[in-house]
């Protein structure tokens, strides 16, 4: 059986607190042999480093989520650029834009999404992207700031197809979860559908949107051969296969290789 890399996981929330340790040691044995614990505030990062400094098989991410986007200054930023060049982060994220919510204001997100994608360009790292009912905007900056210059992921794909060739274009990969397992996720069906195998890698964003036939409960990599099996299915492919190209493509994104 070919290994999985969870490429986008939250490790640190407070969901995990009963059994973390547990869970994060016993990875390995069932075939999730790395995992990218992703940051999205300032406090979120540092659970992150601590995460990456005591599991051999877990790797970090650090940035601002655009929802946190209000708590960032300038003095939060150098210490973003500091701890984004230790040894196992491997990207700057996730940063995005979020206009699901009213806050923080749409200028504000933006303001600090150019200037996290600003920090990436500097150390060389990809990127991990979050939108959420911002398309246009997302895609719009990404081309004034040459973010295909930058390299990354679109992580928790959710846009039509139309979109998903913008990104493509771009060079990025697309992160697919467990809302592929979703019977009313026609849009990421088909965008998945559409999309190369070779820019595809597996995410959970546990502890949320578990594939079913789990769903509303508390998610893990664990779950990863459940999005497995119904990439594999839409693809027309066998399940190594997705497994595979998955890992590969993981490697690349994060420059691993």
């Amino acid at each position: 059986m070919e290994k999985i890399f969870d490429t986008h996981a939250h490790y640190d929330d407070e969901a995990f607190d009963p059994d973390r340790d547990e869970l994060l040691r016993g990875l390995p044995e069932n075939g999730i042999e790395k995992v990218v614990n992703v940051g999205a505030s300032l406090a979120s990062c540092r659970r992150t480093l601590e995460l990456m400094n005591r599991y051999e098989h877990v790797y970090g991410a650090l940035g601002v989520h655009p929802s946190e986007t209000a708590e960032l200054d300038e003095e939060a930023l150098a210490w973003l650029r500091q701890q984004c060049q230790v040894e196992k982060c491997v990207a700057v994220g996730e940063i995005g834009l979020d206009y699901y919510w009213d806050e923080p204001d749409r200028e504000v997100q933006k303001k600090w999404f150019v200037r996290q994608l600003g920090l990436a360009r500097e150390l060389k790292k990809p990127v991990i992207i979050h939108s959420r009912d911002a398309a246009k905007d997302t895609v719009d900056l990404m081309k004034a700031e040459r973010a295909s210059e930058i390299g990354g992921v679109v992580h928790c794909y959710s846009y039509t197809t139309e979109t998903a060739k913008q990104f493509l274009d771009m060079g990025f990969y697309f992160g697919i979860g467990g809302v592929l397992t979703f019977q009313n996720a026609r849009k990421l069906k088909e965008a998945a559908a559409y999309l190369p195998l070779d820019h595809i890698v597996l995410e959970t964003d546990c502890p949320y949107l578990a594939p079913v036939p789990n769903r509303g409960k508390r998610t893990s990599s664990l779950y990863i051969p459940y999005v497995v099996t119904a990439l594999a299915k839409l693809k027309g492919v066998e399940e190594d296969t997705v497994r595979q190209a998955a890992w590969e493509n993981a490697h690349r994104l994060y420059r691993l290789v």
